[in-house]
């Protein structure tokens, strides 16, 4: 029997995993946010693997996982994890990089559209009595609007798929790892940060978040961008100066922001970027459908099992 630890947030259900490592009769315990500092030491000393979302994994933690084998993050970023820990420990640190993509990437577009189109205000205003409310209220045209893209991957690259039938005259992208080969197979066009935050007047995050990465959008790249501009982050709060952001949306150098992520989470009700209409919220989910799910435990639950059949995994972030 293995003993498989998850520290909640988690899942509904871990029926998926349970059938993927079933040769191993697995174990699972499941550590809720509410648990004990005695509690989450106790189930942390059995991890023969160790699942995440969300929860930081920082050193202390990594210090309990004597019999621990491999820690899994459901999902792409390990920020949250002491990857220079585990590897001392001995411990095989995998992410799933390759799930969600399409599901990220129409969240980015969604949010790009509603922004655009003011869904949500408009939402809020007739349900409120109003009607008629047209030229009031400044829209614009996507066609023949320039798209922003800072980063190339996957979830990248899927929204310049889908953005591509909108009719935007240009795509620019800002990834240092882009070739102008790619590029041109892609129908992109390869640029600097300055140059997207000049000419974009849409913008879409798409980069991991690290040292190098943290405030990549800040007061001075928000300077740079059109007063019609409208910026979306499905990536990682801390890409964005929110400070900086808020200031630049409430002086009407900016147009709206769609944000899925924050720097904290869950981001707090008093924040200011929740007193601003033109800022639409959603809660960390844009990787979530019903399809997605399935695919993220199913391939989560792969790497641990190719860890206990003696195998590198598949997608080692620690090496």
């Amino acid at each position: 029997m293995k003993k498989i630890v998850v520290l909640e947030p988690g899942y509904e259900h871990y029926q998926e995993e349970i059938k993927v490592l079933a040769a191993f009769n697995p174990e699972f315990i499941v550590v809720p946010k509410s648990a004990s500092q005695e509690e989450r030491a106790k189930a942390l000393l059995q991890a023969d693997a160790l699942m995440i979302r969300e929860a930081p994994l920082p050193l202390e933690y990594i210090a309990l996982l004597d019999k621990c084998q491999a820690i899994v993050r459901y999902g792409v970023g390990v920020d949250n994890v002491d990857l220079a820990a585990a590897k001392e420990k001995g411990i095989y640190v995998a992410n799933v990089p390759d799930y969600g993509s399409e599901d990220v990437a129409e969240h980015a577009l969604a949010l790009l559209l509603a922004a655009t189109r003011r869904i949500t205000s408009r939402n809020t205003q007739v349900h409120a009595g109003q009607w008629n409310i047209g030229q009031a209220e400044p829209m614009y045209r996507l066609s023949g609007k320039v798209l922003g893209i800072v980063g190339f991957g996957r979830i990248a690259r899927c929204l310049a798929a889908k953005a591509s039938g909108i009719g935007f005259s240009r795509m620019l992208v800002c990834d240092p790892l882009l070739n102008d080969a790619d590029a041109m197979a892609a129908g992109v066009e390869k640029v600097t940060l300055e140059q997207l935050c000049q000419q974009a007047d849409l913008i879409s995050l798409h980069v991991p978040l690290s040292e190098k990465t943290r405030h990549l959008i800040g007061a001075e790249q928000l300077a740079l961008m059109k007063p019609t501009t409208i910026v979306v982050n499905t990536s990682r709060g801390g890409l964005i100066d929110e400070n900086a952001l808020y200031q630049a949306l409430i002086e009407n150098r900016l147009f709206a922001a769609g944000l899925d992520v924050f720097e904290q989470e869950p981001v707090r009700q008093d924040h200011p970027l929740l007193t601003l209409p033109n800022v639409i919220c959603t809660d960390h989910t844009a990787w979530f459908t019903e399809e997605s799910v399935t695919e993220l435990q199913r391939k989560a639950a792969q790497e641990v099992l190719r860890i206990f059949e003696g195998n590198k995994p598949l997608n080692w972030v620690n090496p």
